[in-house]
């Protein structure tokens, strides 16, 4: 967290009553929460009333998609089919797939190049029929190779069509330049902790006059979308951490994406049969993401090899860690799954230094020599 986010939270954490009461800290804790969105609505080019404020990315991405779709299922019928790139998070896939199982929903997962960018051109073919759709899905970019997505393609074929757009822009938050109201789309979500704030908190910029099903019933707060007594402390701190992350973003994001490309050099210097997955191309790719496969490697032993020497890295999506199975996004891009096994993913932010790059430098070469003895020692599986 950001030192002026945990300051301001902890200020809020004594002195507030809940924002929905009319008493006297009430109406201060309501003010604080109206500061706030006021905030994250400037920080990412929104109005305030569009501003839905929830406890982070996954409720974000299911109030979205599940909002969207019964929505516009009640209203037209025949609005049952969900498309979704075969490479979004599982906060919004799994909700697809529920829609699919419980909720009569045709899902159609549109697939991607071996960057791990959206084919255009299936998007177009999945819209032969628009009046069947009730809306699309796509990030803004990729949480696992860091490739962005062609955001702006999507929303001009979904508007030609009347078909709303959501776009998981969680992991580009802090990284890229975000504009709610200049990219079209008509639900964004983001997350208080990828931009210095607090975990627990985020939201769902929500486009004015849009028509969304709650997923949550209770006390109608955010306008009847998002029912819950406000965590108000949480949202302060996002608010400052928002407006931090927006005014600093021009001085940060060069500096980090320069780290990443030291990152990379230092990677495939050592390791030169390593793989860099996503898109090579550093203006397509988040500025502080890099991901490797690395050939005769399982990626757990080399996450915990590293850790052992101080280096924090993933192995895909912090939500799937221990989940035994190759990531579903490396699969869509056509990486063969023995491949896809041996993938990390080293993420930059703002404290990173060029200490953490050569700490890397100096242990990725003994950790992949490691871990690939380790793995011809293994005994072979029946």
């Amino acid at each position: 967290m950001l030192p002026e986010a945990v300051a301001a939270m902890a200020g809020a954490l004594a002195g507030h009553g809940n924002a929905s009461s009319l008493h006297t800290s009430g109406r201060r804790a309501r003010q604080a929460v109206e500061e706030s969105r006021e905030r994250v609505a400037a920080s990412f080019g929104a109005g305030p009333s569009e501003v839905v404020f929830t406890t982070g990315g996954t409720e974000a991405d299911n109030l979205a998609v599940k909002g969207l779709y019964w929505a516009r299922r009640a209203a037209d019928p025949r609005r049952r089919r969900v498309l979704a790139t075969a490479v979004e998070h599982h906060a919004v896939l799994d909700p697809v797939d529920w829609l699919g199982e419980h909720e009569d929903a045709e899902v159609v997962r549109l697939p991607v190049d071996r960057l791990g960018r959206l084919r255009v051109e299936a998007l177009h073919e999945a819209l032969a029929e628009p009046e069947t759709v009730a809306l699309i899905a796509v990030m803004w970019a990729n949480n696992e190779v860091g490739t962005i997505q062609p955001v702006a393609d999507v929303v001009a074929a979904a508007r030609r069509n009347g078909i709303p757009v959501h776009t998981d822009a969680v992991q580009a938050a802090g990284q890229l330049p975000i504009d709610f109201a200049a990219s079209g789309v008509d639900c964004l979500a983001v997350s208080a902790h990828k931009i210095g704030g607090p975990l627990g908190v985020g939201a769902l910029l929500v486009r004015r006059g849009l028509d969304l099903t709650p997923v949550l019933h209770g006390g109608g707060q955010e306008g009847g979308i998002r029912s819950g007594t406000l965590d108000t402390p949480a949202i302060t701190a996002f608010g400052v951490a928002a407006e931090i992350a927006t005014r600093t973003l021009p001085e940060v994001a060069p500096r980090i994406a320069a780290l990443r490309d030291d990152l990379v050099d230092a990677v495939t210097d050592r390791v030169p049969d390593a793989v860099l997955r996503g898109d090579p191309d550093a203006a397509g790719r988040l500025p502080g993401n890099a991901h490797f496969t690395f050939p005769g490697c399982e990626g757990d032993s080399l996450l915990y090899l590293l850790d052992a020497r101080g280096v924090e890295c993933s192995t895909g999506s912090a939500c799937q860690a221990g989940v035994p199975q190759p990531s579903h996004v490396l699969l869509a891009m056509a990486v063969p799954e023995q491949e896809a096994r041996g993938a990390l993913r080293f993420s930059l932010g703002r404290t990173s230094s060029a200490a953490d790059v050569s700490a890397l430098a100096e242990a990725i070469g003994p950790v992949v020599e490691r871990a690939r003895r380790a793995g011809l020692a293994a005994p072979a599986a029946s």
